[in-house]
């Protein structure tokens, strides 16, 4: 079987002849640049610095030649900007605090501020204010809150929907060209096309924005969903009116190419329970996700993705009800997320797209023994029937140890091989 016909037997339940993986197709499922630098090395690949393809989380792109050594199954599909408004153009050199030189946009434009933290600047452009920081000494960016003074009495919906825009003939251009390039691989294709996710935290305070209006503090966010869901209800309604006419466009554009999209990386969950109740998502966010994955299996063959980290459990049934074919990034090591359940209870309805290993304790600070133990162990459990994609529990995190990153794939080579 092809790589791509692995992954749609795993996405249609139909156990495949092996499990298939992904590292890299989407910002939810992908190594820190550090961990892409260090498995070249170690694999004897070509020396050449990194490409940082997703400057929020600085995601390293993964190349064909380290592609085609892990054994990876998936291609993706990303915006043609980048969480900071700009291009992945022009590669320039940019050292990380550690030393490590890696390769950036041109318009990945920082500079450092009085106390040693470095600041980004949407669409690189360093007339507005900074958008992000990385403190010193880190390895990624966090947003810069920039929320105006709320006038409670004139809020208007249209200041969240900046980023909710009609998608352009450009647009549509890339993702045409993308989605071709992507499936000439013979891998799965992924496309993120963005506008269905619907409240994401990582997109709120608008770090693409040079001046983002309305409700841009996130904790301001999260207390509107109790106290202003009128106002929440007209940005959803609105923004699920464009993103159904986007929909449109883009499957014209791409067609069948893309095997499944990324629709909503809004999380629901923290690390012991929900930060969201069933009756909020039941009524603030099911009716649009339901319109969003209705409209595309009513007129694609994609399957459509979930990712939300935490304890979403009790959340499950109703994403289930809204649609959603896969669920990532599977947080095994939250409350009431243990595979075994996990997989008895909703195996035959959701696709488990992570859940392969945790990137908390056992990849960044176990053993390489304790990694492969715990990738057999999730891949027995999961794999069973189809219904999974191998990915570890969200990103790999810099500084993750290359011999247990080793030990993860050689545990999938061992657990492949024996089937």
């Amino acid at each position: 079987m092809t790589s791509r016909e692995v992954v749609r037997a795993a996405l249609n339940h139909s156990a495949p002849a092996r499990v298939p993986v992904d590292f890299g197709s989407t910002g939810v499922t992908g190594m820190h640049v550090s961990c892409v630098a260090t498995l070249r090395d170690y694999y004897g690949l070509e020396k050449r610095p990194v490409k940082v393809h997703e400057p929020y989380q600085m995601l390293g792109l993964i190349e064909a030649d380290l592609q085609e050594v892990l054994g990876l199954d998936v291609e993706g599909v990303f915006p043609p900007r980048t969480m900071f408004g700009f291009p992945n153009e022009r590669w320039k050199p940019w050292r990380m605090y550690d030393g490590l030189e890696v390769l950036v946009s041109a318009d990945f434009v920082t500079t450092v501020g009085e106390n040693g933290d470095t600041l980004i600047y949407p669409e690189g452009d360093r007339s507005a204010p900074p958008s992000g920081r990385m403190p010193k000494g880190g390895y990624f960016f966090d947003s810069i809150l920039r929320q105006e003074p709320l006038d409670e009495a004139n809020l208007d919906p249209q200041d969240n929907l900046e980023e909710f825009g009609q998608v352009s003939e450009s647009d549509l251009r890339h993702f045409k060209k993308e989605a071709g390039r992507a499936a000439s691989t013979g891998r799965a294709v992924i496309a993120t096309f963005g506008g269905t996710a619907l409240g994401d935290i990582a997109l709120v305070p608008g770090p693409f924005m040079k001046h983002p209006k309305g409700i841009r503090d996130v904790t301001e966010w999260y207390i509107s969903t109790l106290t202003r869901q009128d106002y929440i209800h007209k940005i959803y309604e609105r923004q699920t009116e464009i993103a159904l006419a986007n929909l449109e466009k883009l499957h014209a554009a791409v067609g069948e190419l893309v095997d499944a999209v990324f629709v909503c990386g809004t999380d629901f969950g923290g690390q012991s329970s929900l930060i969201c109740s069933p009756d909020i998502f039941r009524e603030l966010y099911l009716p649009y996700y339901k319109q969003i994955n209705g409209w595309i299996h009513s007129h694609t063959a994609w399957k459509t993705f979930k990712h939300s980290c935490g304890a979403v459990e009790p959340l499950l049934e109703y994403f289930i009800g809204a649609g959603f074919d896969i669920l990532n990034p599977v947080q095994c090591s939250a409350a009431g997320m243990e595979a075994e359940g996990l997989k008895s209870r909703y195996g035959s309805r959701l696709t488990f797209w992570g859940g392969g290993v945790d990137t908390q304790k056992v990849l960044p600070f176990g053993t390489p023994l304790e990694v492969r133990e715990q990738v057999l162990r999730r891949c027995e459990i999961f794999s069973g029937e189809g219904g999974f994609v191998f990915n570890t529990i969200h990103n790999v995190q810099a500084k993750t140890p290359v011999e247990n990153l080793a030990a993860l794939f050689a545990a999938l080579k061992e657990f492949n091989g024996q089937r």
